[in-house]
């Protein structure tokens, strides 16, 4: 009967990584398309100054060339960690989340330029940091 117990308990463990697994896979996933989305944002507001047009009186003012390059920084590195994520490293999970953070910050404050864009990174930045944070709980039953 012990012998059961601990098998079931096996595939639970074994089911529970799977599942905590396809979590990080679905967050490295959104991570290198929402960094390749934020490198787009970053060189369309390098190339052209005067397609976006911003809000008067926002209480967060930067040069379109500054965002450009916060966003195509950000950008690469959000997608250069969404690569390293499909490693399931510990590591790289945090440093998703820390990054996934970032650049739902940076994409609220870039709202005045490009609202839809900006909610649909916002969205993105955040179902990676639910995703990450996602994990299975362990049952505490013999």
């Amino acid at each position: 009967m012990a012998g059961s117990t601990s098998g079931a308990r096996t595939d639970h463990d074994a089911a529970g990584s799977q599942g905590a697994h396809g979590w990080t896979l679905f967050a490295a996933v959104l991570m290198v398309f929402g960094g390749a989305m934020a490198i787009f944002e970053g060189i369309s507001a390098l190339a052209k100054d005067d397609l976006f047009v911003s809000t008067r009186n926002y209480a967060f003012t930067l040069s379109l060339t500054g965002w450009g390059w916060i966003h195509l920084i950000l950008g690469i590195v959000i997608l250069l960690a969404g690569i390293a994520l499909f490693s399931g490293a510990m590591w790289a999970r945090m440093v998703g989340i820390l990054l996934a953070g970032l650049g739902a910050l940076a994409n609220f404050l870039w709202l005045p330029y490009y609202p839809f864009w900006s909610i649909v990174l916002i969205a993105i930045n955040i179902f990676i940091i639910w995703a990450l944070c996602a994990w299975p709980q362990r049952e505490g039953r013999a």
